[in-house]
């Protein structure tokens, strides 16, 4: 072929396009031979196109066509048909037209493949995919496939449009290091060795977190940054030990502004990169009333079944095991002043739960640290039968008035001493009851909520003292000042959290700026003014300088795509994901390096010595 570079991808032809000369590349996706044609799929990213080699075509472009394999890597050049009627393809955007080839080259062939690009479906309509390892280990095939191809599009839309977003509302796009001292955040850092500094460390950033509030001591009173972060932690389904978040700070602000913006950014992207609407305004919900009505600060309101208070029970029978959560032993911490006894109802349900059902729901209720799980049905005639039904005899028409309890309803309980040990194990169960009943509202495909009022403190019962529930330089709501010392337990952060469809998508905060106010928080969690310095000291000598007011959030962008695309892993969104090791089957890493490399960075691997040795 005299010029094989394309003139239009193979997803852009159309009826308006018949009689074109034309040149395609692309990977050929699928052939067959039907009555001496020779029908190929040709495929890219932007789609399909079947090209056709007939009767009349040379000799030289049917053989070219009879040697085809998936995945060769080819051009064609041929003129745009229009299919007749009835071999129109209405599920294929290129369905009304098709190549006649003129001339093919193969640019390259292809070994026999590992795993189909061309997806299996069974007959429930789910896709038939290769273990996770093998996909990784050839990841640029799988990439290759028509939903990863999708994801990785739906991501790049994605930054764009929050890029697009943020700099229309006058943000600065600033990187900050990659290289930067190590500092306590939580997670286990990523350590990386000078060769000029003998014995010293770079750690990779958790979060550009110390960073972003020194730009906004410098001047920049609106950043972001498409940042890349590293935590050296166990990894799971929506966790990576290398992962990116939309990160943003501002000054001169107040919580409402941070929302308002993140808000608006988020309807932005979901309207421009997938035609979905949200509402102009989140739900909000404190801290408090999350744990308390589904058991978890991240709950899925894409369902209702809130979780009710349910200590009355306690007063209606003699069942020890409700008594102690009635009573609940935390109610001297102010936030706890709820009762442990919880119950859940789970409307038109009690046919569709056997008793072993019901027991593997409870052992779901104990991985979360509960005692056991209690329950009841209400049966055609509206009385109690099965469970802890012996206790309640007679009781039903206030109970169930008080519950909001039906005929043929089923009622759970969990009772704990503690109020959250109660929630967060019923919280469980209801999660559960979500998935098995299908109960999410179709129409409420994404629902965000933000979660507001968190506590400030949580007591550390094994080191005995108190900590951050999220970082040290968050601040705490001004009214608690004053108390900040003789209650921190009491203290609730301004700070929030943005949650959809049950995943924690963003953290954030607004952040002290008064150096008095940040040395009393080091004081309470026991950080000496010397450790502090050492560890902050830089941010910290900053504040002294005039630091504006502050706050911001950092939105997670793979998780973000990932629930735009309905999938469980952020695997799925990520071009080159390590797997549940944090390795890459594909480059092999990590890997060993020569001696020669850890002599120039004055390094030992103690475990290779031992094994030399």
């Amino acid at each position: 072929m005299e010029d094989s570079k394309r003139t239009v991808t193979c997803g852009a032809l159309r009826a308006a396009d018949v009689n074109k000369l034309v040149v395609l590349n692309g990977w050929v996706h699928r052939t067959r031979e039907l009555g001496g044609l020779t029908f190929v799929l040709l495929r890219d990213r932007y789609g399909i196109t079947q090209i056709v080699v007939g009767d009349k075509a040379d000799e030289s472009v049917k053989k070219a066509a009879a040697s085809l394999k998936s995945e060769y890597c080819i051009a064609v050049k041929g003129r745009v048909a229009a299919r007749s009627e009835r071999d129109i393809n209405p599920d294929m955007p290129t369905g009304e037209i098709e190549v006649e080839a003129e001339e093919i080259e193969v640019f390259t062939t292809a070994d026999p493949l590992p795993f189909q690009i061309d997806e299996v479906r069974q007959k429930d309509g789910s896709i038939v995919l290769p273990n996770e390892d093998l996909r990784l280990t050839y990841r640029y095939l799988d990439l290759r496939r028509a939903p990863m191809q999708h994801h990785i599009i739906l991501r790049s839309n994605v930054t764009f449009a929050v890029r697009e977003y943020l700099t229309r509302q006058g943000f600065l796009e600033i990187e900050t290091p990659t290289f930067i001292k190590s500092t306590p955040e939580g997670a286990r850092d990523y350590l990386v060795p000078s060769r000029v500094h003998p014995g010293k460390f770079y750690s990779l950033p958790q979060s550009p977190q110390l960073y972003k509030q020194l730009l906004m001591v410098s001047g920049f009173d609106k950043y972001f940054q498409i940042a890349r972060c590293y935590r050296d932690e166990d990894a799971r389904g929506d966790r990576q030990p290398e992962f990116t978040q939309i990160d943003m700070e501002l000054s001169f602000t107040n919580r409402e502004e941070v929302l308002e913006t993140t808000e608006g950014m988020m309807a932005y992207v979901f309207k421009k990169t997938l035609g979905y609407e949200l509402p102009a305004r989140f739900d909000r919900l404190s801290w408090d009333d999350a744990f308390d009505f589904y058991g978890t600060d991240k709950p899925d309101l894409r369902f209702g079944m809130k979780m009710q208070d349910a200590a009355f029970m306690a007063e209606l029978a003699d069942f020890n095991a409700f008594k102690a959560g009635a009573a609940n032993a935390d109610r001297n911490i102010e936030r706890h002043k709820r009762s442990g006894l919880k119950a859940l109802v789970v409307k038109n349900a009690a046919d569709k739960y056997s008793r072993k059902m019901i027991e593997a729901l409870e052992a779901k209720a104990k991985i979360y640290k509960a005692k056991g799980l209690a329950w009841l049905k209400v049966d055609a005639n509206g009385k109690f039968e099965g469970g802890i039904s012996k206790f309640y005899a007679g009781q039903e028409e206030k109970i169930c008035a008080k519950l909001g309890a039906e005929k043929n309803d089923l009622i759970l309980f969990v009772s704990d001493e503690k109020w959250q040990t109660a929630c967060v194990a019923l919280g469980a169960v209801r999660s559960q009851l979500g998935k098995d009943l299908k109960l999410y509202d179709p129409k409420d495909e994404f629902h965000f909520v933000w979660i507001v009022d968190f506590p400030y403190f949580a007591w550390n019962e094994d080191e005995n003292k108190w900590e951050t529930e999220h970082h040290m330089f968050t601040l705490p709501q001004k009214k608690y000042w004053p108390t900040l010392e003789s209650d921190p337990g009491s203290v609730k952060g301004d700070l929030y959290d943005l949650v959809l469809n049950g995943y924690e998508l963003a953290s954030g905060s607004m952040r002290i700026n008064d150096p008095a106010l940040q040395e009393r928080i080091f004081e309470i969690v026991g950080y000496s003014r010397e450790r502090a310095d050492k560890a902050f000291g830089f941010l910290v000598n900053a504040f002294k300088y005039g630091a504006p007011p502050h706050g911001g959030i950092a939105p997670g962008l793979d998780r973000l795509v990932m629930l735009m695309c309905h999938e469980e892993s952020i695997h799925e969104v990520i071009a080159f994901p390590k797997n549940n090791l944090a390795a890459s089957p594909m480059d092999e890493c990590p890997s060993a390096v020569d001696e020669a490399q850890l002599r120039d960075l004055h390094i030992q691997c103690t475990e290779c010595a031992e094994q030399e040795g």
